[in-house]
């Protein structure tokens, strides 16, 4: 296709439906690749070669220098980081630390047949067994993301009537979302992105910064792999951003999907039975609590009613104790209102899936958004949905193990951000207090309009 067919091709969607057509298609066919690229690396033969150029992007989603970096995201590179820890030259061993997103256990916990904590176990014990020194869930770190978006909420509602991007507020913890935002949409949505670092970076910041520290090692002696329930986390993994090239060290150096750490435990012929349980570690060591937790929320780390209960506290003084969702156009498209004597405080909205995504976006764009918060997710479902874990035959998600696993999800008990002992001491002994300006370096982020003419466009054939 030629550069001034894909630049009239780019006009006219942008001024329609069909353009949510032709950018899920672009970051589906990208996961697909970066599927198909974990198999191939792990011992399965593709009948033919899949370049990347063949997901026609357009609109540039990964440069060449972003795909070298993805390509190294998968087993193989895991298995030579265990390689070289066997190897006498302790110069290159590095301690492999794995932590765990939460929309992940359920996925074992169904296919092992276990609750979640008794999964998380099994899945701990297995993952010492290969080498990996220790092993973290990453509700801690979401507690970090979910306080700093609450705040920020507040800040912005509080400036709403003297700065136009105030409001709305997108959140911000969805890569497929952030990459559709920055290099489509441009300024017209990024400058409403909630400034929060996602739970998986805050994850990554923690680990590299305090944990190695209190292990008297540099960032760059640690490896730290992440699992998660999406391809589109590997995306984020690779952002600028989140690279410090004095310590040459990456926040997080590998994500792996919950399907390519299961295909990791077939591959190495270990029964569940013959797998030894062991507890999840804590960057604390030894806590009070060690039982597993989870947010309030659909499984999807519950931004939304997290912020939406702190902001009815704090801007009008209202308790809310249960959230009531009003579905709209769908059960991934709904709406929850704050209501005082008839008045209208308070409507945030749920937005899951591209097509949904397209219709709010059109909203904006004529002006016509009434909400001061939208929880953006570009899975259809939410985080429990990721391809990288409920993807079935044909592409679409395994509903059958989507119900299980949301079933699974919501059987954790519930704690609040604000109640975490853990949180407010690593405020005080990392962060230097709450409103530091490490804090705020640490915690926060900035997205930025990366849209460009089809004349700049990287379309690299790379094979995969």
């Amino acid at each position: 296709m030629s550069e001034v067919n894909i630049a009239r091709k780019k006009e006219k969607c942008e001024n329609c439906t069909k353009q949510v057509i032709t950018c899920q298609i672009h970051l589906n066919v990208l996961r697909l690749c970066l599927f198909l690229f974990a198999l191939e690396v792990s011992g399965h033969t593709l009948a033919q070669p899949v370049l990347l150029s063949a997901c026609l992007s357009c609109d540039g989603c990964v440069s060449e220098e972003e795909n070298s970096r993805i390509s190294q995201q998968n087993l193989q590179e895991i298995y030579h980081v265990l390689a070289l820890n066997k190897k006498c030259d302790a110069s290159k061993h590095k301690l492999l630390v794995v932590s765990v997103c939460p929309q992940s256990l359920p996925f074992f916990a169904v296919k092992f047949h276990l609750d979640i904590p008794e999964a998380a176990q099994k899945l701990c014990g297995f993952l010492k067994s290969v080498g990996m020194k220790y092993v973290f869930d990453t509700t801690l770190a979401a507690s970090f993301s979910i306080l700093e978006s609450q705040k920020e909420f507040v800040q912005r509602y509080r400036r709403r009537h003297h700065d136009t991007h105030a409001m709305p507020m997108f959140t911000s913890s969805c890569p497929g979302w952030i990459r559709y935002a920055e290099h489509v949409l441009g300024s017209l949505v990024t400058p409403h992105i909630c400034t929060a670092r996602s739970p998986q970076q805050v994850m990554g910041s923690l680990v590299k910064d305090y944990f190695t520290r209190q292990q008297k090692l540099t960032p760059e002696q640690v490896y730290h792999v992440v699992v998660a329930p999406c391809f589109d986390k590997k995306l984020e993994a690779v952002r600028e951003e989140f690279y410090s090239s004095l310590q040459e060290s990456r926040d997080v150096d590998c994500v792996l999907t919950s399907g390519e750490i299961l295909h990791m435990m077939e591959q190495s012929d270990v029964s569940m039975e013959d797998i030894d349980p062991v507890p999840l570690d804590h960057v604390f060591g030894e806590i009070s609590d060690p039982n597993l937790m989870r947010h309030d929320g659909r499984g999807s780390e519950g931004f939304l009613e997290h912020i939406f209960k702190y902001a009815a506290k704090e801007l009008f003084g209202l308790d809310v104790q249960e959230i009531v969702y009003k579905t709209l156009r769908n059960r991934d498209f709904q709406e929850v209102v704050l209501e005082r004597d008839g008045e209208t405080l308070l409507q945030f909205a749920a937005v899951y899936g591209f097509r949904n995504i397209q219709t709010l976006v059109h909203r904006m764009r004529k002006g016509r958004v009434p909400y001061q918060l939208v929880e953006v997710l570009s899975c259809p479902g939410g985080c429990l949905s990721g391809r990288g874990q409920a993807e079935g035959e044909g592409g679409k998600p395994d509903r059958a193990l989507v119900q299980q696993m949301e079933d699974a999800y919501s059987s954790l008990p519930v704690r609040l951000p604000e109640t975490n002992l853990e949180v407010q001491r690593l405020y005080q002994d990392w962060l230097e207090g709450q409103d530091s300006v490490c804090a705020q370096q640490t915690l926060h982020t900035k997205y930025s309009n990366h849209t460009q003419p089809p004349s700049q466009t990287l379309i690299p054939d790379i094979q995969w």
